[in-house]
């Protein structure tokens, strides 16, 4: 008896090690997505995600678990329960975007929350509709109606710790589809019901308009498909090495694709000294250093392909904003401090400049670190 119970011990020690991520491919069965030129959503959702699937399997650090691997009908509140039993650390759900202007194009990524945009409304409403496929959706999602406004912006933000950690994978996934030369329509917020009770860092990836001729054929190619998986599978080794470390070296090249992606960090800025500083125009600063060991934080505003000088008049009258260059993206920092509850007032001030998705980061030993982590110390 003793030794099974030693044995259960190990072995759950060492399946909590792994770094657990859940595909959700979105539709299935009856419920059919869009449907666009003979190209099919589910069948296409699905392709992606098993491929996906496949590629992060050959990495020993991760265990995969799947809301579907066959084209049933899974129920959206079922979606994200598969990820909370699993424990997993983050949740993927993999769709095909569709419009009527059926020359839209480009891929995007959107973390849960609540959005004054139309367009991002009128996506996440049109994702939501499949719950009146499932029995009793009324008394499911607590009386909640996919056609009625009120209802989409009566979506409470559940779990808003896990926001920040959304943003960056989120990013992670469209910065790969640039390295691919895929056209990024951006990271977006929006009250998507599949993302809701997920309660980890999600995200819901629209790998292209399937409405459209041409990106519609590209995504339902098998080579369209395995660049799609090889950018988001990427995606999300490099936020498992950012935030929870990484394995051998072999475990984080489950592909060539993978294995050429290099990010710059020489270039990322030095960790300073713990107080705000005084109006600043240089991307980096060059203070006093703070103690080896001690986390800073500081407030990323955003990261785009386009290069901008670190001045005020550029980043609506914010000073101290220092810039860090990954791959083909420049990230975006405003301010650098040792007290989170400081970090969260710079946090505060930007938003109140318009900087609705900018969020707390963390950087310990001069290296990108998980705010959780940096909290710990």
């Amino acid at each position: 008896m003793m030794v099974t119970a030693i044995f259960l011990f190990v072995s759950h020690t060492a399946n909590s090690q792994k770094f657990k991520v859940t595909l959700d491919a979105g539709h299935g069965g009856h419920d059919y997505g869009a449907v666009y030129h003979g190209h099919i959503e589910k069948n296409i959702a699905l392709a992606v995600v098993l491929k996906v699937g496949r590629i992060l399997e050959k990495n020993s650090g991760i265990d995969v678990v799947y809301t579907r691997k066959t084209d049933v009908f899974i129920d959206l509140i079922e979606r994200a329960n598969i990820a909370n039993r699993a424990d997993a650390n983050i949740f993927v759900s993999i769709h095909c975007n569709a419009n009527k202007n059926t020359a839209a194009d480009g891929s995007e990524t959107y973390v849960m929350g609540l959005s004054k945009n139309a367009s991002n409304l009128e996506a996440a409403k049109r994702e939501n509709e499949v719950i009146t496929l499932e029995k009793d959706y009324k008394q499911k999602y607590e009386g909640y109606d996919p056609k009625s406004p009120e209802s989409i912006t009566g979506i409470i933000l559940m779990g808003e710790e896990y926001l920040n950690n959304s943003i960056t994978l989120a990013g992670k996934v469209q910065e790969q589809f640039l390295n691919v030369g895929r056209k990024s329509r951006g990271v977006k917020q929006a009250p998507y019901m599949v993302l809701h009770k997920a309660y980890m860092p999600r995200v819901l990836i629209e790998m292209g308009f399937i409405s459209n001729p041409t990106e519609g054929a590209r995504l339902d190619s098998e080579e369209g498909q395995q660049q799609i998986a090889e950018s988001i599978a990427n995606a999300i080794i490099a936020y498992k090495k950012e935030n929870f470390g990484s394995g051998s070296d072999d475990d984080d090249k489950p592909s060539q694709k993978i294995e050429t992606i290099k990010i710059d960090t020489t270039k990322k800025p030095t960790v300073k000294t713990p107080e705000v500083k005084k109006p600043e125009t240089k991307p980096v600063v060059k203070p006093e250093p703070v103690s080896s060991g001690v986390a800073t934080f500081k407030v990323q505003l955003s990261a785009s392909g386009t290069k901008l000088d670190p001045v005020p008049s550029n980043f609506k009258g914010l000073n101290n904003i220092s810039v860090a260059n990954e791959g083909t993206l420049y990230k975006y920092m405003y301010g650098e401090t040792t007290s989170y509850d400081d970090a969260k007032r710079l946090l505060s001030e930007a938003k109140s400049k318009g900087y609705t998705s900018a969020f707390v980061i963390a950087f310990k030993n001069g290296k990108k670190v998980s705010v959780q982590e940096a909290l710990r110390q």
